[in-house]
């Protein structure tokens, strides 16, 4: 290694004028130790400490204290610390610093340097700590020229904008002043950037800017950043002042009001005010024992307990809860059939059957005194006035109406509650219903309760049996009161689209009511009496402002909305409306004039189109049900080629449909000869059957007889009648009964079919269709299929 003294600058190269922190012409030396810094670079004119290892630098400072000069090269670097830094991440332009103080403390150096003059790197001698490098200095440039002075006033300028924002400013200006003055540009330009909160590399641009202009600019630039983010961090800092200020002297008011009113009398603490209103609630209540020792062991809990604890809120909520419930509050009903009729037939048309049923269920109650211990089902298609019936039995018994969705529910919790141990525990659905309800014997409808679900959290249909359960619901115990609660006395409503999906045991809990959905007819009264008056009140509008007459809701009902329910067909008519009120607002004469003519400007084309004439031979009309209602069903059969024997079946069937098909094409293929069917037909024939609409799956044992008329049609080349039918079949030609037959027979109806063919199993089923419907039609019943065969053919 190369002595100090070989490194040394010549006197005349290198020497330190006057206003520089070095001392009047001292030379400074040309190999100086290395020490890394990774923080911030340091710029001439600075005094700053140095904290570091003692481990790692203390044989670099021992042989700094030991030089004659005391001068230390700092230098910024970018690895992740100073201790990790080689050579390769050193900046070439660093700061030489004169070493004043050097203390040993708890491992660590406290190091105070005094940075002098920039310097850069030539060449690094010694490349591990403690390292050495003999460096080039760069000494300040002239500050003469013109255009110094108005860099150098704007960046004054700047910092007495800095100063009122933030009082460290100014502890370092001052500090500055000290030593040196304003008329110092390139000490000053360098004071400035130290004052800033740039990041490292935008000091070390700075830095290795020595020409004093551009350095400047790269200054102002840094400062007017520092003060958008000073100024911006001064406007949070006095918002949230204010807003603690305003928050302490309304805190502060409030306790001296609470302690005036304390000390008058007319004021009690929380905690007081809470039991009082407590205590206040339980005089208007009938609890049961069980639940009186519970309350009175709760509020003796309460009254010792802190207001700020957790615990104290616990308690507190469950107090509020249990007080809020109807102990022994009743409301008084309506014992009077002649108004439950009036309801009934104010809010619905048609369903005759149905509200037969409710009044045969509310009489019984009105000759017992009270209504009580009943769970009914209703169960229907979409849109069939399941829930508004539910609305009318409540009125019409006077008591309060609470309705909620179980439908998708899959905790049993949602059901009993959660315990009072968990975080945010609340009561079940029907402790929640009871205490917005207000009474003891609400109505409370259970909406689609066929689409409850199941999961590891429990199973909430099992959960629903004690509920549902006359014999057990009058000790109903919720998981968070955990107490006893009489739901004996509710009149429980349920609603579904299907009764496949209600587990057995809660079906077998509920009385069924069905509701099989309109004809036509009835869905033009309906949309003339409620739903026209409905959709014109929603819109603001009034009878006359529109003329809707009876054949363009016919062809509405026809083309638009052909399903069991009235929801699409109320869609249909709100759409027509909003149309029309645009073209009110828009200037158009009224009454706005809806036609047959400009029906599909409003609605565009028609969703249903009339059910094409299917005639020919192998062409048979079904009859099915479906969770919308009834359907018809067109079945096709067709003898592809005559290359091999087969039977191929499409139309996305389902296991049982295809069974289905099987013993129909068993069946018809082994009585061919009793049906005079030429037997060399099906030796040779592939024949295809097809149930259209191919999208839609399909599935059911009821198209039995339906695909062997088809099949029988297609083997005798005879076309059949217009008829439809509906009947499961087996391999001997028995006619088994099907389910859905009030639906099946509406369907057939509201397509134009007139004559059907039932199982004579069904004929029970069929009478207790109302008598509108019927009319008019021509029913065959069948027990066997030579039954069904005579009436095929013309």
């Amino acid at each position: 290694m190369m002595s100090e003294e070989e490194y040394t600058q010549d006197e005349n190269v290198e020497v330190i004028s006057g206003n520089t922190l070095a001392r009047p012409n001292e030379v400074l030396p040309g190999l100086i130790h290395l020490l890394p810094v990774t923080a911030r670079p340091f710029f001439p004119g600075q005094a700053v400490p140095l904290l570091m290892e003692q481990e790692h630098w203390d044989a670099t400072m021992e042989e700094v204290a030991n030089s004659t000069h005391m001068l230390l090269g700092v230098v910024l670097s970018s690895a992740d610390s100073a201790e990790s830094a080689a050579p390769q991440s050193f900046k070439q332009i660093g700061t030489v610093c004169r070493v004043h103080r050097i203390q040993k403390s708890e491992g660590r150096l406290q190091v105070l340097v005094e940075c002098l003059q920039r310097f850069r790197i030539e060449k690094v001698v010694h490349g591990d700590a403690p390292f050495t490098a003999s460096v080039e200095y760069l000494p300040e440039p002239a500050s003469d020229s013109k255009e110094i002075k108005p860099y150098a006033v704007a960046i004054i300028n700047t910092i007495k904008e800095l100063l009122p924002l933030n009082p460290l400013y100014a502890e370092e200006l001052r500090m500055f002043l000290d030593r040196f003055g304003p008329d110092d540009p390139s000490h000053l330009t360098d004071f400035a950037a130290s004052l800033t909160t740039s990041d490292k590399f935008q000091l070390q641009a700075v830095l290795e800017t020595v020409e004093l202009l551009p350095r400047m600019e790269k200054v102002l630039e840094l400062l007017h950043r520092e003060l958008e983010v000073v100024k911006a961090q001064a406007s949070i800092r006095k918002t949230v002042e204010e807003r603690m200020e305003k928050q302490q002297r309304d805190f502060l008011l409030r306790e001296q009001l609470k302690a005036i009113q304390q000390e008058l009398g007319i004021e009690k603490d929380d905690r007081t005010a809470e039991l009082d209103k407590f205590k206040e609630r339980l005089e208007k209540l009938t609890l049961s024992e069980q639940a009186q020792a519970r309350v009175d062991e709760e509020m003796g809990k309460l009254a010792v307990l802190e207001p700020g604890s957790p615990e104290y809120s616990v308690t507190r909520n469950y107090l509020d809860w249990i007080t809020l419930l109807p102990w022994g509050i009743d409301s008084e009903d309506k014992l009077d059939l002649q108004f439950a009729r009036k309801t009934l037939d104010k809010d619905h048309y048609g369903l005759e059957d149905v509200k037969e049923r409710i009044l045969e269920f509310l009489a019984l109650g009105i000759m017992k005194g009270q209504i009580a211990g009943s769970i009914i089902l209703l169960v229907g298609p979409p849109g069939v006035g399941k829930t508004s019936i539910g609305h009318s039995i409540a009125e019409a018994l006077g008591r309060k109406f609470y309705r909620f969705s179980v439908g998708g529910i899959r905790d049993e919790a949602e059901i009993k509650g959660h315990r009072r141990t968990y975080i945010g525990a609340m009561p079940g659905k029907f402790i929640q219903a009871m205490k917005d309800a207000g009474t003891e014997n609400p109505v409370i409808m259970l909406d689609e309760i066929d689409k409850i679900g199941a999961s590891y959290h429990g199973d909430p249909a099992s959960a629903l049996l004690e509920v549902l359960d006359p014999e057990q619901n009058s000790d109903f115990l919720d998981h968070y009161l955990d107490l006893r609660f009489d739901l004996s006395k509710v009149l429980f409503l349920c609603t579904a689209n299907q009764l496949d999906t209600i587990p057995r045991p809660l079906l077998d809990r509920m009385e069924t009511i069905s509701l099989s959905g309109y004809i036509a007819s009835e869905k033009l009264q309906i949309a003339r009496k409620y739903l026209v008056p409905r959709q014109l009140k929603r819109a603001g509008l009034k009878r006359r402002d529109i003329k809707l007459n009876s054949p363009v809701l016919k062809a509405i009902i026809e083309g638009y909305a052909r399903d069991a329910g009235v929801r699409r067909l109320e869609k249909q008519i709100g759409k027509i409306v909003r149309k029309a009120v645009v073209k009110i607002l828009e200037g158009a004469k009224k009454p706005i004039d809806i036609t047959l003519e400009n029906l599909q400007e409003y609605l565009g084309g028609p969703l249903f189109k009339d059910e094409r004439n299917l005639s020919g031979a192998g062409v048979v009309t079904g009859l099915a049900w479906t969770a919308m209602g009834g359907a018809t069903l067109n079945i096709e059969a067709v003898a592809t080629h005559e290359f091999n024997r087969g039977f191929k079946l499409t139309g996305q069937l389902g296991d049982v449909m295809r069974e289905s098909a099987e013993i129909a094409y068993g069946y018809i293929v082994s009585q061919a000869e009793a049906f005079e069917v030429d037997q060399s037909f099906f030796q040779k024939a592939f024949i295809h059957l097809h149930v259209p609409a191919g999208a839609t799956p399909k599935d059911g044992p009821s198209a039995g007889i339906t695909m062997a008329s088809a099949l029988l049609s297609l083997a005798k080349n005879r076309p059949v009648r217009n008829i439809a039918m509906t009947g499961e079949l087996t391999l001997t030609g028995q006619v088994f009964p099907v389910g859905g037959i009030r639906e099946k027979v509406i369907a057939a109806r509201r397509t134009g079919i007139r004559e059907l063919i039932l199982p004579e199993d069904n004929r029970s089923d069929y009478e207790e269709v109302p008598d509108h419907i019927r009319k008019g039609l021509k029913v065959h019943f069948a027990s066997v299929f030579e039954d069904v065969v005579p009436l095929l053919f013309r």
